[in-house]
């Protein structure tokens, strides 16, 4: 029995190894310490060298149209340059022309560099995927087979040293997995059949014994494959408000382009001549070419910064709604506790000593290998004094192993018989050996499970008859700071409901310990699908994670539903992100990167419409100052000439592209707070910003341009 409890103990610590290492990123608020290597990385000259040719091919009109800002920008560099070679010395139309591919090629740049981090990984990725050869069962034999020939429903056996060679559910056995080739992380995690963690990723390792794996994908669409396709981009599909987005900026260029096109007969009939190259040069610098450029940048980067969290999204669609969920579903044990119930007070009945309870409870549980049994052989020897004993040292003493019918576990030993568990099972066990119930021992459990804990009782019968001695307070502990971060998702609207299997007082104590706003107590599939559906009925984005078969319906109706990814293939297939660390916790870091990619799309928006208007002055007066001297009034920025206006505006027009890069891919600091408050904030800063800046850029670009001989 020694052995079965040493093994039981060793496979608890392995799986408790899947906490992620990374755990710094899941307590750092979006935005703060990866923010400084992303926008490092953007301005290594490697990193720029190497997504420069990406940069150039994706000037192929079929890939630009795709962008329509950026298109009519491609069209018009096309236009001037074509205008220059029909006048080789004008200076002016090739300096145009030539910012005009600028702009297009720091425009595609923004975005080859927010791909190219993607390639990186994916070519990391490319590396766990190998050519396996499979040890297929057929009619009780093994058969050798290349990995790609195994199709769905096909059991393969791995033993230690073999890799998985597809993605399946354990279906016999239990083994220790190599998952670092996925996670990054190097410990090893339990797989075994008929439970929540029986789902295998292929390409991943097996370190010791032997399973029978049910092959659940066709290759070429396992989870390695997917993967790839999503970090590269192959996956990646405009959510709808970027393609709102685009719709409006596609109607703001139109609505520009029909107002420079009727500037030529307004010139001629004011006896002034517009030439090609400044009308393209205009209209280039009315629309919103800031946020065309970025847009495809910021959404990549979104995605992106998921990955750097080992969170696998499948969809841009799913990011967007993370940042629009306004109501959080979390499950208590492992998101909102630590998981492990800690064993906090010895309570005795009246009658009874502390020492004498304290001695009891050590004794039951020295064979007790599970985190509870260990907490009350510590807080035994360490509140009350008494020596660990070993089970050495008791070698007559019969243990009594903890079942699912019993309840109880326990020793008998120098003629005593000590048992400890649930409050019933121990009454019972007491009564039907003649013994007397205590009347306090109930009112002390009723304490306990409403104060949240769970109440353990101990019993012994000895000489003077059986009896209960006390109560043991097992307590579920709150992690640190969360009461902190359910406050930060409540000042952004976002409702927390904790979900629990335990009964209504134990979770409505721990709900309030915690500061969640609702909680669904003894909770079933079926609830938590009802839950969902009645929150969406309302208008409500409902967020949750799961890790189990019985997750996956509330998985796939939940508007964002985040997979553990040591759980079932089933939940994984329902959700559409997946978290290769399986850290519950990480879904509230999740809302808030959804949060930061549209704050980051709104406060771009907001500066590059607020940055045109500034353009408006400086060309506009330079356009038409010479034939109606009244709009020198408006050249408010005393620019030095008509050509060096136009020049500096297209000048400020590039530079700004590339400018804007390191902040769209790390996006926009986030800060929990209502949407009010959010719209001044970024009216402040990105409103009034986008006014002052190119008016100071413009300036100084005309007065380094009056400083060049012969200009």
């Amino acid at each position: 029995m020694t052995t079965d409890i040493t093994k039981q103990k060793k496979q608890e610590d392995a799986v408790s190894t899947t906490t992620p290492t990374r755990a710094p990123h899941s307590d750092v608020p979006t935005g703060h310490k990866d923010e400084g290597r992303v926008g490092a990385g953007l301005f290594d000259p490697k990193l720029l060298l190497k997504s420069l040719p990406d940069a150039i091919r994706k000037l192929d009109p079929r890939v630009m149209v795709k962008s329509p800002v950026m298109f009519v920008v491609l069209v018009g560099s096309v236009l001037t340059t074509v205008f220059s070679f029909t006048d080789p010395g004008d200076w002016f139309g090739w300096t145009i022309s030539a910012w005009l591919w600028l702009t297009v090629i720091f425009a595609n740049l923004a975005e080859a560099v927010a791909e190219g981090r993607g390639k990186a990984q994916a070519d990391t990725l490319r590396k766990a995927k190998t050519d396996t050869v499979a040890r297929r069962l057929v009619d009780d034999r093994e058969e050798q087979v290349p990995g790609t020939e195994l199709r769905i429903g096909d059991l393969v056996v791995c033993e230690a040293g073999d890799v998985i060679p597809g993605d399946g559910d354990v279906v016999e056995g239990v083994a220790s997995v190599d998952e670092s080739a996925i996670t990054g992380e190097s410990a090893p995690v339990i797989r075994e059949s008929g439970g929540d963690r029986s789902a295998v990723t292929g390409g991943t390792k097996v370190l010791s014994d032997r399973i029978v794996i049910k092959i659940t994908t066709k290759p070429g669409e396992t989870f390695i494959d997917r993967m790839i396709n999503l970090v590269e981009g192959a996956a990646r599909q405009k959510t709808p408000n970027e393609i709102a987005l685009n719709i409006l900026l596609a109607s703001l260029t139109i609505i520009f382009l029909l107002a420079v096109a009727t500037l030529p007969p307004l010139a001629d009939y004011a006896g002034t001549h517009l030439t090609m190259v400044v009308l393209v040069a205009l209209l280039v610098c009315l629309i919103p070419t800031t946020i065309g450029a970025l847009l495809s940048a910021i959404g990549i980067a979104g995605m992106d910064r998921l990955v750097q969290r080992n969170v696998l999204a499948m969809s841009g669609r799913a990011v967007e709604a993370a940042g629009d969920v306004s109501t959080l579903l979390l499950d208590k044990t492992g998101t909102i506790t630590l998981g492990n119930r800690q064993a906090a007070e010895f309570l005795p009945v009246s009658g009874t000593s502390e020492a004498d309870l304290a001695d009891a409870a050590q004794l039951s549980s020295l064979a007790d290998e599970t985190p509870e049994g260990r907490s009350i052989v510590v807080l035994a020897k360490e509140k009350y004094g008494l020596r660990e004993r070993h089970q050495g040292e008791l070698a007559q003493a019969e243990w009594i192993e903890f079942t699912a019918q019993t309840r109880m576990s326990g020793v008998d030993v120098d003629g005593r018989k000590v048992r400890k568990g649930a409050a019933g099972s121990v009454i019972a066990w007491v009564r039907e050996r003649g013994g007397e119930v205590s009347e306090d021992a109930d009112t002390l459990a009723n304490r306990i499970s409403e104060a949240g804990g769970t109440p353990l009782l101990v019993a012994i019968e000895d000489t003077d008859g059986a009896r209960i001695l006390g109560v043991i307070h097992l307590k579920d502990v709150v992690k640190d700071g969360m009461r902190e971060r359910f406050e930060e998702l409540r000042r952004m609207g976002i409702k927390t409901v904790m979900i629990t299997g335990d009964n209504p007082l134990t979770a409505k104590a721990i709900a309030d310990e915690a500061g969640v706003d609702d909680f669904l107590a003894e909770a079933t599939p079926e609830d938590k699908m009802a839950l969902i559906k009645r929150e969406q009925a309302g208008g409500k984005l409902v967020a949750m994670t799961g890790d189990g078969t019985n997750d996956a319906p509330a998985l796939a109706q939940a508007d964002v539903g985040v997979a553990m990814n040591t759980g079932t293939s089933a939940a994984k297939e329902a959700g559409n992100m997946v978290d290769l660390d399986s850290n519950p916790t990480k879904l509230i870091e999740i809302v808030e990167i959804g949060k930061q990619l549209l704050i980051t799309r709104g406060a771009l928006t907001t500066f590059s419409i607020a940055n045109d208007v500034a353009k408006y002055f400086a060309i506009i007066p330079a356009l038409f100052a010479a034939v109606y001297p009244g709009l020198k009034q408006l050249n408010i920025m005393q620019l030095s000439s008509p050509d060096s206006a136009i020049l500096s505006a297209v000048i400020f027009n590039a530079l700004i592209i590339i400018a804007l890069v390191p902040l769209a891919l790390r996006g926009v600091q986030y800060r929990p707070m209502n949407a009010d408050r959010m719209l001044r904030r970024n009216l402040g800063i990105y409103g009034l910003g986008g006014l002052i800046a190119p008016f100071i850029g413009i300036k100084v670009i005309d007065l380094l341009i009056s400083l060049i001989p012969g200009l």
